[in-house]
């Protein structure tokens, strides 16, 4: 299918149009290998809108697992567009880049689900008793200390632990962005609550050197947590996995200012020094290099 993109996508543009011809075949290949291995497809004509969207809607889950930018999950999605137009003929398949997957720069307009840490304790705790004691972990540690899926996962507990008795926190380095973590210390404070947390983690870690099934891949071990996660989190009033970083970042907001985060109180009630003393420290805390990406998480600070 990929060649057939690329074929198409030569006919389409002509002779002289090499590097857009090439990025966007280059791209369109992602969605061909997905059809592959997802859904099974092999020959364009047998894709349907449906299984554009189900694409689509992989790309929204990386996009707010932070494994991925905004503006490539578009591109991607823009890529399939342009391709299998060129295949087709017509737009049928098209679908719009910036419902699927969200504007390049967003601002939260809703406070995040996983606000009270008593929920979140709650569906750790169902999943203990699922005998998921890994996938627990992961989900508290998301939660207590701001952390993306792959930094939660990747977290040797133990470590930390030791890290949070000398420091008072504890310095994400695994699974970090762009591998930013090896470059940049990124010390989180620890409270009493998110001791015992990692206390908790530590127990399911165990001699492992993190939170992953030793047994299993880092894919699988994503599939094994979203479907898990899935099973649980509705029950308990709770959302995606990456609403607990934008809970964690409204909670630290509060802590920081005294005041609810301006997407919890509908405005900014902080002062201006105030709110932007604490943007520049969340933004720290998460692993930004932006600070005004920090309004994804927390609102506004109109």
């Amino acid at each position: 299918m990929a060649w057939a993109g690329k074929q198409a996508l030569r006919a389409n543009f002509g002779d002289g149009r090499y590097n857009t011809v090439g990025s966007h075949a280059e791209r369109f290949r992602h969605f061909a290998t997905w059809c592959k291995e997802q859904k099974q497809i092999r020959d364009a004509a047998e894709i349907t809108r449906e299984d554009v969207e189900a694409f689509c809607r992989s790309l929204a889950e990386q996009v707010d697992a932070e494994d991925i930018k905004v503006s490539y999950a578009i591109n991607l999605i823009s890529s399939v567009n342009v391709t299998l137009n060129a295949m087709r003929g017509d737009d049928k398949l098209r679908v719009k880049p910036s419902s699927e997957v969200g504007s390049r720069n967003r601002t939260r307009r809703d406070p995040p689900a996983g606000l009270r840490q008593h929920d979140v304790r709650q569906c750790a705790d169902r999943l203990r008793e699922q005998g998921q004691a890994r996938i627990a972990a992961t989900i508290e540690v998301a939660r207590a200390f701001g952390l993306r899926r792959r930094e939660a996962s990747m977290l040797n507990a133990r470590a930390a632990l030791g890290q949070a008795h000398k420091r008072g926190a504890i310095n994400i380095t695994a699974g970090t962005k762009g591998g930013r973590g090896h470059r940049v210390d990124r010390w989180v404070p620890v409270t009493p609550y998110t001791m015992n947390v990692l206390r908790r983690a530590a127990d399911a870690q165990g001699k492992a050197r993190n939170l992953i099934e030793p047994e299993l891949s880092l894919k699988q071990w994503f599939s094994r947590l979203r479907h898990a996660w899935s099973s649980v989190r509705n029950d308990c009033g709770l959302k995606k996995i990456h609403d607990l970083r934008a809970a964690y970042a409204c909670a630290r907001y509060r802590e920081l200012t005294g005041h609810a985060a301006p997407v919890v109180a509908g405005r900014r009630i902080a002062d201006r020094h105030a709110d932007n003393q604490a943007r520049q420290t969340i933004t720290v805390e998460l692993g930004h290099g932006r600070v005004d990406v920090v309004a994804s998480y927390i609102g506004g600070s109109k």
